[in-house]
């Protein structure tokens, strides 16, 4: 079984190839030019280098958000395709469950945070790799409100608010885990279409966390 995985929710992209024996063929690219160029060539050299063919996978993972508006529909809607055209399912998963994921263990209560740029971060909370609470978006010192000591973060909103989450939650920890999410989400959906939790495309969803920035034009 073989499943291509497509991450556009950040600057970091990544689309990866993973079967049951692992990651066989994964792309990374950092950008800040969006995700639109680059994807639709890496899927087809990825694929080409395995010598398969959209037809010979077997599903199609995407995150689903939060992260850039323009990202996402990016990755929603090649995915889409790819899963209509060769009539495959998907699997769709949130990129702040993903990031805690590969923390798993790492502490009692592990909290992913994203960058949502404003001065602001995407937040969640899990414990033993659940989610607790809601997945939200705001200032950093809401998410991290109450916190227990000793609690982990991950995600790429660490490394430039280290210090402030220091002095808000005692004792807290920063396990090193990855920021290119494709071939986690790629172990994760294989899962899902083993044991019959994937969805047909059109059920696949954006999780944006917060509204459209829409500008009214004036009018004199």
């Amino acid at each position: 079984m073989r499943v291509l995985a497509v991450d556009t929710t950040t600057p970091r992209g990544s689309l990866a190839v993973v079967g049951e024996e692992g990651v066989l063929a994964e792309a990374r690219v950092v950008t800040a030019e969006g995700h639109s160029r680059w994807l639709l060539p890496a899927i087809e050299a990825l694929l080409r280098g395995l010598r398969v063919g959209a037809l010979d996978l077997d599903a199609f993972a995407v995150t689903t958000g939060p992260g850039s508006f323009t990202g996402l529909r990016v990755g929603l809607s090649t995915v889409q395709g790819l899963a209509l055209a060769s009539g495959k399912p998907c699997v769709g998963r949130a990129a702040l469950d993903l990031l805690a994921g590969e923390a798993v263990g790492s502490a009692g209560l592990v909290v992913a945070l994203m960058d949502a740029f404003r001065g602001e971060v995407y937040s969640a909370a899990y414990s033993g790799g659940r989610l607790t609470g809601e997945r939200r978006v705001g200032p950093l010192a809401e998410a991290l409100r109450g916190l227990a000591p000793g609690t982990a973060f991950v995600g790429d909103a660490v490394a430039t608010r280290a210090e402030a989450i220091r002095s808000q939650v005692e004792g807290a920890l920063f396990p090193e885990t990855g920021l290119f999410l494709a071939a986690a989400l790629g172990r994760e959906a294989l899962r899902d279409v083993t044991e019959g939790r994937a969805i047909t495309p059109a059920l696949l969803r954006p999780l944006y966390l917060r509204g459209a920035d829409i500008r009214v034009a004036r009018t004199s």
